[in-house]
């Protein structure tokens, strides 16, 4: 009868427990449905976590060119990236992040967008909470498979691929003798129990080194946990057919599942979430002490690492990409202003309705450049430092993630090089004006180079006096604009539109104007030369003195006169 009441408990548990998981299942799959095609909400970004990835990777595989600190700061990819990023995966955001800093070759451009058509949903996923068929797809599979990486332990996988193996204490060479003088005294114990009582001073030697061993694994505890799951979440990912044929070379899972069982003995604490489990714990850690076997399995572990770097490396970037195509696909979701880019040979640019994807109702701009650059002018707030921000910005999207939040955006595949938002470095003792030149000193050593670039400049130098600025700007622009390059520079200065008007850039303005004692922007580019300015005007709206503008007024006409 009791045998009877056991197995029947025993079928309901395993009823209940199914049935759990069950349930939690469709509650993941609802919430990701729900979130598909929108930014994350309320989450908060660790760029110190989510950066590592990219500053610790050496040589950025190869990458066709890199986007600097200053151009991130200038273009505020970090806020940009917060409204691009829907991984699923703290390694994916990761690799994503990394994706957008490290600019690969269009080919590999190409390849990434055949990954991220795989992932595109077309109907309205509303729908699909209730269709089994549709929950059971390849683009949701592969989210819950990834959110087993959503914790913020797994940005700790990225250790162990850069950082560098600790270096084994002195005392792991005594682990295996005591670990033999241990068995030894077993086997002698059942000839004769009295040995038995050597087996203390040894437990307690063995104790002490134990210990030691373990504030090392503490180290990694957190990164083998994670390589155990990305194992296991990878093994998943490719028993899709469609993946499997996108990822020719899977050799690095076969690499690292040779150290399977290392890595599940050593997590083996980060699993436990029961009494049930502690329990088993304990006596299995007085077994591990005895017997050193923890850290002859985690010192050997160290070794195999170091050995098997690189297929982590390449099941991160598998992981990663998977995740980061899933995260396009969603930003791309019933998107109207993205288009897929096209990439021309000239120095041409072609774009229409383009906005910049952080301002909310943005007012969409045409622009077209064929042999020329841009010499843009406008008063403050008009809207020429958003509008270059806003090509730089789409640009890198177009050449890291085949998107851009426009009509139509066609372009060189050139390097992108900005000078916009400089400050003084208090820390450095490097003041704005010599930031700036060593700045754009890094624009001439690239603007004769095989390749095309964009420069993108606002306000050239703006912290010295105005004769030195114009004269200055001027050869520097003429310099920076030749056959290979595009240059966009927005300024105030009106001198500059006569000087390189006949120096191969085209002239735009952005102008706002008073009606009803208001100021209105339209914010709309404009072709040709600023025909006059609002300051004084706007000066008069906001009360200043009459006198002041009296003053300021006869000033401009005798100035403007000479």
């Amino acid at each position: 009868m009791i045998w009877l009441f056991l197995i029947l408990l025993t079928i309901a548990a395993t009823f209940i427990y199914i049935g759990n998981v069950k349930k939690r299942r469709l509650k993941r799959i609802k919430s990701l449905i729900a979130k598909w095609g929108k930014p994350k909400e309320n989450e908060y970004f660790d760029f110190n976590a989510i950066e590592q990835y990219f500053k610790n990777t050496p040589n950025k595989n190869g990458a066709y060119y890199i986007i600097s600190e200053q151009t991130k700061d200038d273009l505020n990819l970090n806020e940009i990236f917060k409204y691009i990023d829907r991984t699923t995966s703290k390694p994916g955001q990761q690799y994503l992040y990394y994706k957008i800093r490290a600019i690969q070759s269009r080919k590999d451009l190409y390849k990434f967008d055949k990954l991220i058509k795989l992932f595109e949903i077309q109907d309205d996923t509303d729908s699909q909470i209730n269709n089994k068929e549709k929950n059971s797809g390849l683009t949701l599979n592969c989210q819950i498979e990834l959110s087993k990486l959503n914790s913020s332990s797994s940005y700790a996988l990225e250790k162990l691929i850069h950082e560098p193996a600790i270096p084994k204490p002195y005392y792991h060479k005594y682990l295996l003798p005591l670990s033999m003088l241990s068995a030894l005294i077993v086997i002698a114990g059942f000839f004769s129990p009295a040995y038995f009582l050597l087996l203390l001073p040894v437990f307690i030697t063995n104790a002490l080194l134990h210990y030691k061993t373990k504030s090392y694994i503490r180290y990694y505890l957190n990164a083998v946990s994670q390589l155990n799951t990305a194992l296991k979440v990878s093994k998943k990912l490719i028993s899709y057919k469609k993946i499997k044929e996108h990822f020719p070379d899977l050799s690095f899972i076969e690499k690292i599942d040779e150290i399977r069982l290392k890595t599940s003995f050593i997590s083996f604490e980060k699993q436990m979430d029961n009494e049930l489990t502690a329990f088993f714990w304990f006596l299995l850690e007085l077994i591990k002490i005895q017997f050193n076997i923890e850290g002859l399995i985690f010192y050997s572990f160290i070794d195999d690492i170091i050995k098997k770097r690189a297929s982590i490396d390449r099941m991160f970037c598998f992981t990663g990409e998977i995740d980061s195509a899933i995260s396009v696909a969603s930003l791309k979701y019933k998107n109207n202003n993205i288009c897929v880019p096209e990439f021309s040979g000239a120095k041409a640019i072609s774009i229409k309705n383009m906005i910049h994807p952080l301002i909310k109702d943005c007012i969409p701009n045409d622009i077209e450049l064929k042999n020329k650059s841009l010499l843009l002018t406008g008063s403050n707030m008009s809207g020429k430092t958003t509008f270059i921000r806003a090509v730089a910005i789409n640009s890198i999207l177009s050449q890291t993630l085949n998107l851009a939040f426009a009509g139509k955006f066609t372009i060189p595949y050139y390097k992108i090089f900005s000078s916009i938002g400089i400050e003084d470095d208090l820390l450095s003792d490097t003041s704005y004006y010599l930031k700036e030149v060593l700045t754009i000193k890094e624009f001439i050593d690239n603007a004769n180079t095989d390749h095309p670039n964009l420069f993108v400049l606002d306000e050239i130098f703006k912290g010295t006096n105005t004769i030195e600025r114009i004269s200055a700007g001027k050869s520097i622009l003429s310099y920076l604009n030749n056959e290979n390059n595009i240059v966009l520079v927005a300024t105030h200065d009106i001198e500059l539109t006569q000087l390189l008007d006949d120096e191969g850039f085209d002239l735009y303005y952005f102008a706002e104007k008073i009606e009803y004692n208001k100021l209105i922007f339209d914010y709309k580019l404009k072709r040709g030369k600023l025909k006059a300015g609002n300051a004084l005007k706007i000066l008069e709206l906001y009360d200043y003195p009459p006198e002041i503008i009296k003053d300021a007024m006869e000033l401009k006409n005798r100035l403007s006169n000479r």
